[in-house]
């Protein structure tokens, strides 16, 4: 599943909303801060080293700072543990953007190289402890020769250990999606995923817009695979919204008791249906009923049982979807059996 996380969050940081998100609200940066999202230009990395390897994986962005520009190499890092190279990996990332700008003529005659800002951005679920240095890397060096040693350093966002509070503070899209990564689910079906839809309800950037939701579509994927990514968030207020849920929480039940619903109606036609019966249909209906009304509110006792067992066909379908939304199996009972009422005269 790393594959997948790792494009999504390539899809959102290829955004410069996202990357200007990233950089002025998750480093140190206060340069970036004056920065607005229309002076990031993205470049492309595809370099080819002498090993003829290319660096597709990684994201360069330029913004540009009044007369200079400085130049962002964004690597995303999506392994489960951290990378005790790093550094190395990024001083030669780093000397193989210089080497691409020198080949194309993009430093004049007497201009110097641009600052670089390497960034790793790591969301793996063990802290991240490589050397942040390359220094760190490189033995004790004789008497003289420290200062010729190379000395690439790196900023580091772990995703893992952002603060919950500041990122609940912070009103930002890209706090909101990792609060959705890293909350329990009770926050996420309460607090997020409310905000999350509000966002995609009145965001004017198409481009930005369906990129966040291909990541969570993928986000769904992998932490509620059993939930359509479509039904929870839509641009015009989702299925909470059309079905009047009060809460997140309630939208995640229903669906839980409609599917729960739509197994136990499969699996008791199925049922009926290996057992012989000449009436099938029913018979695997009120099948279906008998295990979806246990599987809410445990087994049933024998007078129960014997009620479903004499239920009408005509009226299996009335009590299966009465059973979706009864708080109880007595007021389902009681529900089921009451006589409609009379209209007044």
């Amino acid at each position: 599943m790393a594959g997948h996380h790792d494009l999504g969050y390539k899809q959102l940081f290829g955004h410069p909303e996202l990357v200007r998100e990233l950089l002025v609200h998750f480093t140190p940066f206060a340069c970036l801060a004056e920065s607005a999202g229309a002076q990031f230009e993205r470049v492309n990395p595809a370099y080819v080293s002498e090993r003829f390897t290319e660096r597709q994986d990684d994201l360069v962005w330029r913004v540009q700072m009044g007369e200079q520009c400085l130049y962002i190499y964004l690597l995303l890092e999506f392994q489960s543990r951290s990378d005790r190279w790093m550094a190395l990996r990024m001083q030669t990332y780093v000397g193989l953007l210089y080497q691409d700008l020198v080949k194309r003529n993009e430093i004049g005659p007497g201009n110097l190289l641009p600052p670089v800002l390497p960034l790793v951005f790591y969301n793996g679920a063990d802290p991240w402890r490589a050397a942040l240095e390359l220094g760190e890397l490189i033995h004790t060096t004789p008497a003289g020769l420290a200062h010729l040693q190379a000395a690439q350093r790196y900023a580091l966002v772990d995703q893992h250990r952002l603060d919950p509070a500041l990122l609940a503070a912070n009103g930002s899209l890209l706090a909101l999606l990792f609060r959705l990564e890293l909350s329990d689910m009770p926050d996420v079906t309460s607090e997020v995923l409310p905000l999350l839809s509000a966002w995609m309800a009145d965001a004017p950037q198409a481009p930005l817009r369906r990129s966040v939701k291909l990541w969570f579509a993928r986000f769904m994927a992998r932490e509620m695979p059993d939930v359509a990514a479509d039904d929870v968030l839509e641009c015009e207020g989702g299925v909470m919204a059309e079905r009047k849920f009060a809460t997140w929480q309630d939208f995640l039940e229903d669906r839980g008791m409609q599917r729960g619903r739509a197994q136990g109606m499969a699996e008791g036609k199925a049922e009926g249906k290996a057992e012989g019966k000449a009436e099938g249909k029913a018979e695997g209906e009120r099948i279906a009923l008998r295990k979806f009304i246990e599987a809410r509110f445990g087994a049933l006792a024998p007078p129960q049982a014997a009620l479903i067992a004499q239920l009408p066909e005509t009226e299996l379908e009335q009590w299966i979807t009465k059973a979706a939304s009864a708080a109880t199996l007595q007021a389902l009972v009681d529900g089921a059996c009451a006589p409609p009422s009379s209209d007044p005269p």
